[in-house]
């Protein structure tokens, strides 16, 4: 019987939501274990952030390298990384992409080497910020996000998808499981999907701030769900901000939304930031120079563009790589700049920081296993404890790609039970109005730089906006409008509670790293985040056996 509100209802075992790297490659191996998939995305199935990755995919080939990998996401994620999921989805990662090359994905091979047996044999590897060794593999030169999403989304056996579908929030048993997820299709009904499990793949939450690297679909909306749900969250006061995004000389780099990327790669084959009078920045910064992981450059163009003053971008220089190269290893770095009127590498690239990665996320074990019984939080929404304070660069879609096929793995060992009845939630959603506003606040306070006066300034304004939910018919501006809300006062939460900088957050009224890492989970409590007291919790509440 349709419940009352509700348009129309449908059944299945699992509900996947997102068509990302990680969501993809879980739906298919549900679907092949047997159980009935429905896909939910708000967009087109290629729409995701997966398909807009530049960089590639970092896979240790020795049992050498690998703890050479595990070493240098440690330093990465400046001590806030659990060593266990930190080895426990490293030490998967080749196995993931051997399966993901048996589905249809092709990387660039090394025409100086012959292939092997092995499908990895023979591919071109190179390095990026933060990496020891040349231990990185892309597709299509700088297209391995296009490339991987073409193998997964074009499959036969994908599961139904279900597109144009905005998730609302999780259907709760009287007992606190997950008994559906209510959502709103193309013509604004109110669906329900009955589901004992719903697998979180909603991708990041850059939507918060005024630019970023990813498409407009950013908006956290998995953590949104998540926090209403009852689960926690850790980390998310580490927001990454790719230090070479294109600054766009036809609109004074004033363009909002998504900025394209210009990848780290490029540094990898030699290019070297520079300012506008012609000076290194990476100088004397840190000992891998322009290979200094995110947080580094990023922090150190951000300083340089504060002294110097004048345009708000620096350079990227790649002269140094000849043009038979650039055009053939960084194809989609080349259209970028050639839409701009930028000519590389002839002409040098400008460039400033964005907003790009959500380090921190939904709390969940390697396995996607959240505290809220039937809810799967995997890829970027969640946190793994892989990346800690900082991701090393090339390790989001290795995560994506392990931590699916675990999540499935798991969902497909679960004692199945029928979805049992559940109330639709009452959520009250804010107005639309006033997003701009609020994402230049989180720009000039809760970016790059951060002060107490600050962030305790746009918590104030978060808070007015919350302030103003009331329940009614959702549409998906007012949606977008509450989660990005709800991620950003948590964000600023932590970023209040967390009097040190590290990684990716700095203080710059607590310039000091604290000597003893702490992290606190947050919870939504009564229309606001509620900060954990502890000075350290539990790096993740569920962990693989």
């Amino acid at each position: 019987m349709t419940t009352s509100g509700v348009s129309w209802e449908a059944a299945v075992d699992v509900v996947v939501v997102g068509t990302g790297v990680a969501g993809l490659t879980c739906a298919l191996d549900l679907a092949a274990g047997g159980s009935s998939v429905l896909v939910v995305t708000k967009g087109a199935v290629d729409e995701g952030n997966t398909g807009w990755a530049q960089g590639g995919v970092a896979v240790p080939m020795s049992a050498t390298d690998l703890e050479g990998h595990i070493a240098d996401t440690l330093v990465a994620g400046a001590g806030l990384s659990d060593e266990v999921a930190t080895r426990e989805i490293l030490a998967g990662g080749a196995a993931a992409v051997r399966r993901l090359i048996a589905r249809g994905a092709t990387f660039d091979a090394d025409t100086r080497q012959a292939a092997g047996p092995d499908p990895l044999d023979g591919l071109l590897r190179t390095r990026e910020g933060g990496h020891h060794a040349d231990r990185i593999i892309h597709a299509g030169g700088d297209a391995t996000g296009a490339e991987i999403e073409r193998a997964l989304a074009g499959r036969s056996d994908l599961p139904a998808t279900l597109t144009d579908h905005l998730a609302l929030d999780l259907l709760l048993d009287a007992e606190g499981a997950v008994a559906g997820l209510q959502v709103l299709d193309p013509d604004g009904r109110i669906g329900v999907l009955r589901s004992p499990v719903v697998v979180l793949a909603t991708g990041g939450s850059s939507e918060v701030y005024a630019s970023g690297t990813n498409p407009s679909v950013a908006t956290g909306d998995g953590i949104g769900i998540a926090l209403r749900a009852g689960a926690a969250v850790a980390d998310v006061e580490f927001v990454q901000f790719h230090p070479t995004a294109l600054w766009s000389p036809r609109t004074a780099g004033a363009a909002r939304g998504r900025r394209p990327l210009v990848t780290e790669a490029l540094r990898g084959a030699g290019a070297v930031l520079v300012d506008t009078q012609g000076r290194r920045v990476m100088d004397g910064v840190h000992p891998l120079g322009d290979l200094a992981p995110r947080d580094v450059v990023s922090l150190a163009i951000t300083r340089r563009l504060a002294e110097i003053g004048g345009p708000a971008h620096v350079y990227l220089d790649a002269s140094a790589i000849p043009e038979a190269q650039f055009s053939s290893r960084f194809p989609t770095v080349l259209r970028s700049c050639r839409d701009q009127g930028i000519n590389p590498p002839v002409d040098a690239i400008p460039v400033s920081p964005a907003a790009h990665y959500q380090c921190g996320g939904v709390i969940a074990g390697v396995d996607g296993r959240t505290a809220v019984d039937g809810l799967y939080a995997i890829g970027e929404v969640a946190r793994t404890g892989l990346h800690g304070a900082n991701r090393l660069a090339s390790n989001s879609l290795l995560e994506g790609l392990v931590t699916g096929e675990r999540t499935a793995a798991a969902v497909l060992r679960r004692a199945w039970r029928p979805p049992r009845p559940a109330a639709i939630p009452a959520t009250g959603w804010v107005a639309p109005t006033g997003r701009a506003d609020l994402q230049d606040l989180m720009s000039a306070h809760a970016g790059i730089g951060r002060t107490a006066e600050g962030l305790t300034g746009v918590r104030q304004e978060v808070a007015a906006v919350l302030s103003t939910a009331a329940v009614g018919p959702p549409t998906v501006a007012a949606v977008e409008a509450t989660n990005l809300a709800m991620v950003s006062a948590a964000l600023l939460a932590a970023a209040l509670a967390r009097t040190e900088s590290r990684g990716s957050h700095v203080r710059l009224d607590h310039p000091e790293t604290q000597i003893r890492p702490s992290r606190r989970r947050i919870r939504w409590v009564d229309g606001a985040p509620e900060v954990d007291a502890s000075a350290a919790t539990p790096s993740i509440l569920v962990r693989t056996a």
